[in-house]
Order: C-alpha cells, then sequence, then structure tokens
C-alpha cells in the first residue's frame, strides 16, 4: 500500500513539473530561414543520414509512445489511462527535439487541428518517444550520454548555420558594392553623354596621363606646354580632373589677395543651412539642360545635385546670391566631377577669375564685357557692326545669354566643354574670342538677313547649330587669338564715357566753371592715355623679363648640370693621373714632368720648333 501511494502520488508531480524549456534560435537566423524557406543540402543530407539510422527500431519506439504499458506506469497492479499528448508538449517535441513523423500525419493521428502546429524546426530529428516514455524509462546513465551527443549535434548545427549566415551577410555586401560601381559607371556614362569636337587621340590621352601623374603635387609646370596639349585636345573622361589641375596651375601663379578671398565654410556646412533663393533654384532647376538625361528627370539625382551645388553657392556669396545663368555653368562642371569639387570649381571661376563682377546686382560689369564686344566688331569687323547698328541690334540681345551662361544655353555641350577648357587655362577674355570668332565665321549670311527679326532669330537659333568641322575652326582661332590689351583700353574708354555723361548730366550756370572743367577734363583725357600707354609697355616689359627669366633658370640648371660632369671628368682623368703615375718608373716620370714644365713655360717655341724640324 505504500508502494501504492508512492506511485500513485508520483504522477501528479510529473504533470506539474512538466514544462518546456526556453529554446529559442537567435533573432539573425530566424531571418536566415525565413529568408531562404529551406536548410542547405548539407544540413539535409545529415536529417536524411539521422532519420535512416533510427527507422530499423522505429516500430517499437512508436508502439512504445502510443500504448504506454501498466507495468511502467503502476507498479502496485493497478491501471492507468494513458494520456494524450498535448499541443504544448508537442511545440516542446518540436523545438527541442524534432521526431520523424510528419506534422500531416501527427495532426491526424491525435485530431489537432492544423493552425495550431508551429513550423519545424531546423534541427534535425533524432528522437520519436512521448515525454511519458521519456521521463518514465529506467536508465539514467544512457540518456544523460544520449542527451549530451544531442546537445553536441545540435551546437554543431548551430555553428554551421552562423557560419552560413556569416557568409550570406558578406556576400551581400560584396553585391552591394557591386550594384554601387555599376550604378557609378551607369551615371558617368549618362553624364558624358555629349559628342566631343575634335577627336582625341591615343597619344594625347596618355601625354594628359602624365601630366596629371606628374603634377599631382603643387608644382609649377610649362605654361606653353599645357596650352600645346589642351590644343590638340582633352579625353572628356579625365576633363574634369585636367579642369581642376589647371585651377591649381593658375593659382601657383596668381595669388587672390586676401579682401577677395572666399568665405571659409566646407560644403557640408553650407548644404546644412537654409537658402532664401531657394524658389529661384528650385524653378530654373527644370529649364537647366531639359534635354539632356542627367538633369531631364524631375527631381531626379541631376536635379538634386545641381539644387545641392547652387544652394551651397547662394549661401556662400551673399552679394551675388543665385543669378540665372550660373545653374547652366554649375551643370557643365556637374557632368564632368563631383559636387564637392564641382563647387571647388565654382568658387575659382566666381572669385579666381572674377567671373562673379558679371552676376552682381547692379549687371555694370556686363555693361562693360558688352561695351567692349561692340568696339572689337567696329574695330575688326566693320560692316557687321554697321549692319547691326542699321538694325538697332544692340549685343545685349544676342551676346548677354553667351557671357552669363558661358554658351551652356544655346550651344552642343561638346562645344560648351572646350570653351571652358580654354577657360580655365586664359580665363575671362576667351568669352570675347568665341563670340567674335562665331560672328566672324557667320558675317556673310548675318548680312543677307536684312530685318531685325531675321537677325534675332539667325543668332539665337541658326548660329548655334553647327557642325563639328566649324566648331573645331572656331576652337583653333581661339588659341590664336590675343586680344586682352584692346580689352583693357576699352574698359579705361567705358569709365571715361561715363564720368563725361555724369559731368555732363550737371548744369553749370557760369561759363567760366565750364570751361576750366572742360580743360581740367581734357588733360585727364590725355593722362589717361598717357598712362594706359605706359601701363601697356610695363606689361610689355614685364612680360618680357618673366621669360628673360625663365630662359635664364633654364640656362643655370644647364650650367650647373654640365660642372657636374666636368667635375665627374676631371676626377676621374686625376684616377687615371694616379693610376699611370704608378706604373710608370720615376725616370720616365720625371721626364715627362720636365716636358710638362717646358710646354707650360713656352708654349710658342715649342711649337715652332716643332715646325721646323
Amino acid at each position: 500500500m505504500h508502494k501504492e501511494s508512492n506511485s500513485s502520488s508520483s504522477l501528479p508531480s510529473l504533470h506539474t513539473s512538466f514544462s518546456a524549456p526556453s529554446f529559442t534560435a537567435p533573432s539573425f537566423l530566424k531571418g536566415f530561414y525565413q529568408n531562404s524557406g529551406r536548410l542547405s543540402p548539407q544540413y539535409e543530407n545529415e536529417i536524411r543520414q539521422d532519420t535512416a539510422s533510427e527507422s530499423s527500431d522505429g516500430e517499437g519506439r512508436k508502439r512504445t509512445s502510443s500504448t504506454c504499458s501498466n507495468d511502467s506506469l503502476n507498479v502496485g497492479g493497478t491501471p492507468v489511462t494513458p494520456r494524450r499528448i498535448s499541443w504544448r508538449q508537442r511545440i516542446f517535441l518540436r523545438v527541442a527535439s524534432p521526431m520523424n513523423k510528419s506534422p500531416s500525419a501527427m495532426q491526424q493521428q491525435d485530431g489537432l487541428d492544423r493552425n495550431e502546429l508551429l513550423p519545424l524546426s531546423p534541427l534535425a530529428p533524432t528522437m520519436e518517444e512521448e515525454p511519458v516514455v521519456i521521463f518514465m524509462s529506467g536508465g539514467d546513465d544512457p540518456e544523460k550520454a544520449e542527451e549530451r551527443k544531442k546537445s553536441e549535434e545540435l551546437r554543431s548545427l548551430w555553428r554551421k548555420a552562423i557560419h552560413q549566415q556569416i557568409l550570406l551577410l558578406r556576400m551581400e555586401k560584396e553585391n552591394q558594392k557591386l550594384e554601387a560601381s555599376r550604378d557609378e559607371l551607369h551615371s558617368r556614362k549618362i553624364k558624358l553623354d555629349y559628342e566631343e569636337v575634335g577627336v582625341c587621340q591615343k597619344e594625347i590621352l596618355i601625354t594628359w596621363d602624365k601630366k596629371l601623374l606628374n603634377c599631382r603635387g603643387k608644382t609649377k609646370c610649362d605654361m606653353e606646354d599645357i596650352h600645346t596639349s589642351l590644343k590638340e585636345g582633352v579625353p572628356k573622361s579625365r576633363r574634369g580632373e585636367i579642369w581642376q589641375f589647371l585651377a591649381v596651375q593658375y593659382r601657383l601663379r596668381h595669388r587672390l589677395p586676401n579682401k577677395q578671398q572666399p568665405p571659409d565654410t566646407s560644403y557640408k556646412e553650407l548644404l546644412k543651412q537654409l537658402t532664401a533663393q531657394q524658389h529661384a533654384i528650385l524653378v530654373d532647376l527644370g529649364r537647366t539642360f531639359p534635354t539632356h538625361p542627367y538633369f531631364s528627370a524631375q527631381l531626379g539625382a541631376g536635379q538634386l545635385s545641381l539644387f545641392n551645388l547652387l544652394k551651397a553657392y547662394s549661401l556662400l556669396d551673399k552679394e551675388v546670391g543665385y543669378c540665372q545663368g550660373i545653374s547652366f555653368v554649375a551643370g557643365v562642371l556637374l557632368l564632368h566631377m563631383s559636387e564637392e569639387q564641382a563647387f571647388e570649381m565654382l568658387k575659382f571661376l566666381m572669385y579666381d577669375l572674377g567671373f562673379r563682377k558679371q552676376y552682381r546686382p547692379d549687371m555694370m560689369s556686363l555693361q562693360i564685357q558688352m561695351y567692349q564686344l561692340s568696339r572689337l566688331l567696329h574695330d575688326y569687323h566693320r560692316e557687321l557692326y554697321n549692319h547691326l547698328e542699321e538694325n538697332e541690334i544692340s549685343p545685349s540681345l544676342y551676346a548677354a545669354p553667351w557671357f552669363l551662361t558661358l554658351f551652356a544655353s544655346q550651344f552642343p555641350l561638346g562645344f560648351v566643354a572646350r570653351v571652358f577648357d580654354i577657360i580655365f587655362l586664359q580665363g575671362t577674355e576667351v568669352i570675347f574670342k568665341v563670340a567674335l570668332s562665331l560672328l566672324n565665321s557667320q558675317e556673310t549670311l548675318i548680312m543677307e538677313c536684312e530685318s531685325f527679326e531675321n537677325i534675332v532669330e539667325f543668332l539665337k537659333s541658326t548660329l548655334p547649330d553647327m557642325n563639328t568641322s566649324e566648331m573645331e575652326k572656331i576652337i583653333t582661332q581661339v588659341f590664336e587669338m590675343d586680344i586682352s590689351k584692346q580689352l583693357h583700353a576699352y574698359e579705361v574708354e567705358y569709365h571715361v564715357l561715363q564720368d563725361e555723361l555724369q559731368e555732363s548730366s550737371y548744369a553749370c550756370e557760369d561759363s567760366e566753371p565750364v570751361e576750366k572743367l572742360e580743360r581740367a577734363n581734357n588733360q585727364l583725357k590725355r593722362q589717361n592715355m598717357d598712362l594706359l600707354e605706359k601701363l601697356q609697355i610695363a606689361h610689355a616689359k614685364i612680360q618680357t623679363l618673366e621669360s628673360n627669366l625663365e630662359n635664364l633658370l633654364t640656362r643655370e640648371t644647364k650650367m650647373k648640370s654640365l660642372v657636374r660632369t666636368l667635375e665627374q671628368e676631371k676626377m676621374a682623368y686625376q684616377k687615371t693621373v694616379e693610376q699611370i703615375r704608378k706604373l710608370l718608373p720615376a725616370d720616365a716620370l720625371a721626364d715627362c714632368e720636365a716636358l710638362l714644365r717646358d710646354l707650360t713655360c713656352n708654349p710658342n717655341h715649342k711649337a715652332k720648333a716643332g715646325g721646323k724640324a
């Protein structure tokens, strides 16, 4: 009776103590099994091997787990009703020790709903015993050994799964890098989608590669050599690097005064701020290169980069802010380099080369440029100038967009890129050269237009639609043209005329002060012209002195190298003389020294004696 009470009392304690342990897979492995949907072939082979080894004694275990005999449950002989496995126990078996039975067979055998079952664990099925048999079996030591073995197998499986997950993550990172590089190449291909003016040979590409490699540091290069290479052509794949190289060379030779330096604020800091020019910039985004694939997408990558660049410059240059025309200049830069590099080159064009003057609110510099272009036409193309004046066509009607956008708003990108090449080398006067060459090349066709509307239409539509050979001729003319002196004289002339108009606007009652002012004005004009001539002479002298200085420096380097070679030869001769002295006997050496003394003392006498003999 005592034994029966103990055995009967042990059954409830079995149910109360039976609880599934907390056994959850790591979070990153859940994503691994959910994404893949199945195990790797290696794990499936291991599971098949385990199920094949356990198939021999499967039926005995099934009978043991389903019947649960009275001898194992009741020592006193009282029959105990076999218990059904609850759904919690079945979940425990799924997670802790999976079984060979399929989910559908187990659901049909026990009459459970399919929706109550959880998915199979990724672990291999190694046990088929029911929970009652597991806890009521007699042998303790073999079970512990078997559990240890299974835990080791589980650990090895988790290690393999973790290793595979790490490999998958690495592969995903490599795939992301490859996709990023492909996107970058595709974006660069879209950016450079324009026809070049002139064919760039492989030899030119090799020459530019050597220049960019040898002049990476802040070292001055020969400007004549750079001018020759630039005239032969620029590969569009390296155009952005070449522009930056030319900017460095310009800054090495021309130091901008501290008062004219731009504020030292980084591009990233400027992007964090807000600009009052935002609306104007957004309006012009769709108008800037609307047919180019990089800028055509509304708020695409090109328009966003252009907005960032224009916003940053409007915050950097408070006086200029944003002006129509800058967007085309910034767009050309973005097609050949990154945002930050384009921002630096935009600062170079505006501050170092002085293009920001024409974008100021008063537009004074643009008015001076229009006067200079008119004077160039008057002096070098008088018939064309008269024809335009007769039809009341001022340069501001057709040339203002050329100056404000650097020809980017109307002309093909290949031609504009070549114009930018020369601008980075020579500065603002390139715009006058290109404008003058364009008008000169089409002078006969412009003269055939007889009305105001026809001339304006020709200059705005027909003139930019040139073929490649005509563009190449214009670029060649621009390289050979030099109008710097004329432009400077015309600028001084503009200021003198402006002062005269201001003085004439003030009415003077007395004639004597007017006469005095006129005399003083005439004297100042003469002084101005004299100073202008002296300034031109001084500029010419400076140029000659600089060229002489460069020649002297080259000669100095050559002389130094020659001196080094002579010293080396002298040392070699001294060594040979010492070797000869060691080889000759003392008598012969003494005779040689005496002969040398005679020759040095009286070389003419010896020469005469030799002639008589």
